[in-house]
């Protein structure tokens, strides 16, 4: 699965089209989310009045079939403009409800991992504007500057797509759906394709290494254990004093909302100008970290045979609030997701260290492991060998080193066993092409040190 994503220029037309289905898609969230809660208060507040069970309200299925076969029924009255938009758009409004609300009950029932999520929200009108296409007219045009969707027609794309159209043309990508979004005022239209992948490196990448380790920071976007220091170019900091400008120009406006009044208002032209350049100065930031973490990952999924990387809490770590900032700005969990996929590929594994290993800890020349070291020392200085380097360098390269002495066919000291307890696992269920992960078991066993007695037994035998 593939996703190949183009900026669209359509006319003034056509983005009345975009906005309609797009609104459409979140009026049909909203009506069908009201529904389902109306329905909810009220078989609680009958129960609180005794009512059995049997005749309680009847209950609102929330999957997909049930919502829309109900907004079917009532479409004609709560939106008599419904043909005027794809069937599409309103399916995607009760598919992501579907969604919410099943997120919803599994983390009730502990069937989810992670925070609680509580009852979904309704959409706000200004807010981010998709749609979903999955049936219909969904092409590419063969002049490699049209895009063709349901109900909307050709619209032009501001870069060629002969990238995806060639592949469809040589029958080796098929095109499941395509989505439009409005970002900062741009439109967006991304195709999921169901590619064929031959899994190899390209020919014009060159080859680095076996293993390199890659330890995420935020003085450096990343470090490599072969030294390299990947600068952070740290979007957001550097638009923040353009971003807090444009954010007191929007401030000084007229907005929707009336402090003295405490209630709303129409907002003015001002205002809704000085909060576009606000949301373009986000995107632009976004951009810039995006396409920092791109060239990256995908140059180390290319030139090297195995990629070994930290599995890292960041949600825990932003707790700290005087990182948050920054670490909101680098991003290092984007390292790992991207690797997940690229790794598959350009033929290369991920393998993903124990959390709680301690790379930053111990020493990569003697393996001897501080008991303490704080965020401020940034050289690693060993009392018991005297090595002293950075300390994310000696990081990496204790990543790396815990998959060369796991496997007796990639360079390393193999007599020591020292990082064995990593091992392979599945590839992970991402299309077939989320790269193969590894993590540490519960219960480490030395591979290395077993392989390496085996064969000694094995001799003596056959001395005997």
């Amino acid at each position: 699965m593939q996703a190949y994503k183009f900026a669209l220029d359509p006319s003034d037309t056509q983005v009345l089209g975009l906005r309609r289905n797009t609104g459409a898609a979140r009026f049909a969230y909203n009506h069908m989310l009201r529904r389902v809660s109306a329905v909810r208060e009220q078989r609680a507040a009958e129960a609180s009045y005794g009512v059995a069970e049997a005749d309680l309200t009847p209950w609102q299925g929330w999957s997909l079939p049930d919502l829309r076969r109900t907004w079917n029924d009532v479409k004609q009255w709560v939106a008599p403009w419904w043909s005027e938009c794809s069937k599409e758009a309103f399916n995607t409004g009760l598919a992501n409800l579907s969604a919410a609300l099943g997120n919803w009950h599994a983390s009730r029932t502990a069937a989810r991992n992670g925070r609680r999520m509580g009852w979904p929200r309704t959409k706000r009108k200004h807010a981010k504007r998709s749609a979903r296409f999955t049936t219909g007219a969904i092409r590419v045009d063969p002049g490699y500057r049209h895009v063709v969707l349901p109900r909307l027609g050709r619209i032009r794309t501001h870069e060629s797509t002969r990238k995806l159209a060639r592949r469809v043309q040589a029958g080796t990508a098929r095109i499941l759906s395509a989505t439009v979004t409005e970002t900062a005022g741009r439109w967006f239209c991304s195709f999921q394709v169901a590619a064929c992948r031959d899994h190899s490196r390209p020919a014009h990448a060159p080859r680095a290494g076996r293993v390199v380790g890659v330890d995420a920071g935020i003085k450096h976007l990343a470090v490599l254990s072969t030294g390299e220091l990947v600068p952070n170019p740290a979007p957001f900091k550097a638009a923040l004093k353009r971003l807090g400008k444009a954010q007191r120009r929007a401030a000084r406006r007229i907005g929707p909302y009336d402090p003295a009044s405490s209630s709303k208002r129409t907002a003015s032209n001002r205002w809704q100008r000085a909060q576009a350049m606000v949301t373009r100065l986000h995107a632009t930031v976004a951009a810039v970290r995006a396409d920092s973490w791109h060239h990256l990952t995908t140059r180390l999924a290319q030139q090297f045979d195995t990629v070994v990387v930290e599995d890292l809490h960041v949600a825990g770590m932003v707790r700290n609030h005087k990182l948050a900032r920054s670490l909101a700005d680098a991003a290092p969990a984007t390292l790992r997701r991207h690797l997940g996929y690229k790794t598959g590929w350009y033929g290369s594994t991920l393998y993903v260290a124990d959390r709680w290993y301690p790379s930053s800890k111990t020493c990569s020349g003697c393996q001897t492991a501080k008991p303490k070291l704080s965020l401020a020392e940034r050289t690693f200085n060993c009392t018991t060998c005297g090595q002293s380097l950075d300390r994310d360098v000696n990081a990496a390269r204790n990543l790396a080193a815990l998959v060369r002495h796991v496997d007796l066919e990639l360079p390393g000291d193999a007599k020591t066993g020292r990082g064995a307890h990593v091992r392979p696992a599945r590839p992970a269920p991402a299309g077939r092409a989320a790269g193969r992960e590894a993590s540490r078991p519960a219960h480490p066993v030395n591979v290395a040190r077993q392989r390496t007695t085996t064969n000694h037994e094995s001799c003596l035998l056959t001395e005997r």
